[in-house]
């Protein structure tokens, strides 16, 4: 496994390796040691062991998010996309950090198999751009429903360029994530780095 430093500081793109020959692929999707070093190469934290592992399905034009939970079960998040394919977003919320409400966005798809690294103080989404598209998250803490929160999907403010093109009508979304607030009604909430 590769990991590529995005231009969000924190932010980490896995590049599996896969050895294919015409019986078919196989790729080590989870290695404890390998991550470690490669945030540690990068001079990255350590996070927290994994704890939970989310499976999600949506289809076509569906997003999901900007999620984030607060202290004390902040989540640190690995995805992947098994089938199908999404764009994924990353925001850094953390209060004081240069890179405050900055955004950054890559395809993730069963075809390049990659995976993204989110850290805790960051906020997460994605689109699904394929029908059926399945999503699996690694997460540093459980669910907690009491520090659960969102940000708006369409926040000016943070300016995220989601490839909607397919959908005039804008993405299917839930009632919690249509009343979601922007970044700055929400910095009071939001973590403080460090």
């Amino acid at each position: 496994m590769k990991l590529v430093a995005t231009a969000l500081p924190g932010v980490v793109l896995v590049e599996p390796t896969v050895h294919a020959d015409d019986r078919g692929w196989f790729l080590e999707s989870w290695n404890a040691g390998r991550f470690k070093q490669g945030l540690q190469t990068l001079g990255l934290p350590v996070p927290r062991d994994f704890v939970q592992d989310n499976h999600s399905c949506s289809q076509a034009g569906v997003l999901r998010g900007l999620h984030y939970q607060l202290p004390p079960h902040a989540q640190g998040k690995l995805v992947r996309v098994v089938r199908g394919s999404v764009f994924d977003v990353a925001v850094d919320i953390r209060r004081g950090s240069a890179h405050f409400g900055r955004w950054m966005g890559v395809e993730l798809s069963a075809a390049n198999r990659y995976q993204m690294w989110i850290p805790e103080g960051f906020a997460h989404g994605f689109l699904a751009l394929e029908d059926n598209t399945e999503f699996l998250y690694k997460t540093t803490d459980v669910y907690a429903r009491d520090s659960e929160r969102a940000l708006r999907w369409d926040d000016p403010v943070i300016g995220i360029d989601w490839p909607l093109a397919p959908w005039p009508g804008g993405p299917r979304i839930a009632a919690k994530d249509a009343t979601a607030p922007g970044i700055e009604a929400a910095a009071d909430q939001l973590p403080a780095l460090g």
